[in-house]
Order: C-alpha cells, then structure tokens, then sequence
C-alpha cells in the first residue's frame, strides 16, 4: 500500500474542504437551487484542474518567481471575489423591500441554462484566479514523490486524486444545502445566509487586493 499516496489524500481532502471563497460561493449559489450549486461545483473543480495542470507542467513555478505576474493574479482574483461579496451585499438589500415572501420564493424556481452557466462561471474563476493555489500545490506535491520515481507520472497521479475529491466535496456541499434548502430559504435564515456570505467575500476580496504579495 502506498502510505505517501495515502497520506496526499488526507492532506489534499483537508485543502479541499478548507472554507474559503469556493466553500462560499457553493453555498450560496446553492442555496438559490440545487442546479446552481451543483454548477457551481462543478466550476470550482474546473479551477482545481487549472491549477493542478499548471503545477504538473511547470508553469506555477514560473508564476511564483515573476512577482509582477503573481501580483497581476492577485489582485485580478481578489477583485473577482470582491465583486462576488458586493454583489451579494447588494442583491441581499435590494430583495429587502420585497418582503418576506418574496425571499422565500427567490429559490424556488430552477435556474435558466443562462443561470447555470453564470454559476459555472463563477465557481470557475473563484478557484481558477486564487493567487494561493500555485504556491499550495507547488509547494505540495513534490513533498509526495517518491526519491527515485519519474516525477510526472506521480505528480499527475496527485493532481487526478485532488481534482477527484473537489468532485466529491463541492458537490456534496451543495445538495447538503439543498438538502436542507427548506429552512434555509426561509426568509430570515436566507438573509442572514446571504448577509453572511457577502461580508464573508468582501472580506477575502479585501485582504487580497490590499494585503502584500502572497508568497
């Protein structure tokens, strides 16, 4: 058996179900439908492949060594997240003169193809511009290649396990929301649910956009 391949799969699983904007944003996409939030996870993994793409390549090590393109990815990813915060801050104040009913009918309709890919999209790019993500897993996964072995075999091997558990906890976060998407949506839990989130964003988008480089 191999205990390093077991030992990744631990490690990778709690990176992955760390929360962070993508736990974020599945649940709040979720909590308007279950197809939303399944999209939405679905997207994040997407960005997990990116990321576990560039590190098998090489180029995440290019991008960590050029300050100015880290930075570039930095700001453009926490400006994202920030938009995502402000827009649920706004939505979230904008269904407040609609009342009570009007809140608990926001997800009970099933998103239009257009919706779903906007939710795709936006899991996507929260993952896929996380400035943190080419340090993680370049810092990560040569840790877990055998001394002796060919390097690329192992390290897509560690990419397929991390982008597989993505696969399974995205989703499985979303239709848990769902799951309990009765008193979730009702109109005093979704608000505090979709309050929490925005401030939650916001806050992420903020500390990337002015905190130093991540590095």
């Amino acid at each position: 058996m191999d205990a390093q391949l077991i030992a990744f799969t631990g490690v990778a699983a709690g990176m992955v179900a760390l929360p962070g904007a993508d736990f974020t944003v599945v649940v709040r996409n979720a909590l308007a439908s279950r197809t939303a939030g399944l999209a939405t996870a679905l997207g994040v993994a997407g960005g997990l492949l990116v990321h576990t793409a560039l590190a098998v390549a090489g180029l995440a090590a290019v991008l960590v060594t050029l300050p100015v393109l880290f930075r570039t990815v930095q700001l453009l990813g926490g400006a994202y997240v920030l938009y995502l915060g402000i827009s649920a801050l706004y939505a979230l104040r904008r269904r407040g003169g609609q009342g009570e009913e009007g809140t608990a009918d926001a997800g009970a309709g099933r998103p239009a193809p257009r919706e779903f890919g906007r939710a795709l999209r936006q899991g996507f790019l929260t993952n896929a511009l996380n400035p943190k993500a080419p340090v993680l897993f370049l810092s990560l996964l040569p840790q877990f290649v055998p001394h002796g072995q060919p390097p690329l075999p192992r390290t897509l091997l560690l990419a397929v396990v991390v982008v597989v558990l993505a696969l399974i906890w995205f989703p499985a976060v979303a239709l848990l929301v769902d799951r309990l998407g009765r008193w979730l949506r009702r109109p005093r839990t979704a608000r505090a649910v979709e309050g929490g989130s925005g401030v939650a964003l916001t806050g992420l988008g903020l500390a990337l956009v002015t905190g130093p480089l991540l590095r």
